[in-house]
């Protein structure tokens, strides 16, 4: 059975294969343990269907009248399936503060480019200056499901990270320590992101939603050394410090 297939079959929710490589599921209602048991019925049709996939949960798609939603016990469900989730899509206020709780990214819904075309002419906005926070800095150990995000700015971690870790960043990150966990750089689309590893040994690198995991990592002659990680088109390019 495709993956196409096991998509086309499920009335609770809809996974989408972003351009960008990251999975967006947009959730119908939040009626968990259902989600719970179809996505278990998927891993047991295909196995490695959810293997650590990146994923964003896309809330803005839910029909008015449902309730107040567990964020945290969402992602929990997602996690014991081996969906690794990235951000939240959302609109409603209650689903945006759980985000910023759980320190996640919230994108903007589904369309949101997509504005009707005012006939009047209108003077053309002031351009925003991208807000630009300071950098972060970890000085502990990040242990194995620890999820540590810089928001607007860089990463920095001066500690090892251990497997089963997240380190995401919407600039660069800098591992001056044994690097064994995930690192996502650019996860809002940066390209001129990159990642700095004192020693590779990872289960996912990503840049702007591009990423290897560790079966094509441990393949390169570069593994266990100093390196630093850049993105050309959708090519990660690992080079030597």
């Amino acid at each position: 059975m495709s993956q196409a297939d096991l998509l086309d079959q499920d009335p609770v929710f809809q996974l989408k294969g972003s351009m960008l490589a990251i999975t967006v599921m947009e959730l119908a209602h939040n009626d968990l343990e259902r989600l719970d048991a179809q996505l278990a019925e998927k891993v047991a049709q295909a196995p490695a269907f959810f293997s650590n996939t990146p994923l964003v949960l896309a809330l803005d798609k839910m029909p008015e009248g449902e309730g107040e939603l567990n964020l945290d016990a969402l992602m929990d469900v997602c996690r014991r399936h081996g969906l690794r989730t990235l951000a939240v899509r959302a609109v409603r206020d209650s689903d945006i503060a759980a985000a910023e709780a759980l320190d996640l990214p919230v994108l903007p819904p589904s369309g949101a480019r997509e504005r009707p075309i005012d006939p009047a002419p209108k003077a053309p906005p002031k351009p925003v200056e991208p807000e630009r926070k300071p950098t972060r800095v970890v000085t502990t150990p990040v242990r194995g499901g620890q999820q540590i995000y810089a928001q607007g700015g860089d990463l920095i971690v001066l500690a090892p990270v251990s497997a089963g870790a997240e380190l995401l960043a919407d600039g660069n990150i800098h591992v001056y320590a044994p690097m064994r966990g995930r690192a996502l750089a650019g996860i809002k689309g940066d390209v001129t992101a990159r990642i700095f590893c004192q020693q590779m040994g990872a289960e996912m690198l990503s840049i702007a939603g591009q990423y290897k995991v560790a079966e094509d990592l441990r393949r390169h002659p570069l593994w266990g050394d100093s390196v630093q990680v850049s993105l050309s088109g959708d090519v990660l390019n690992i080079t030597r410090l």
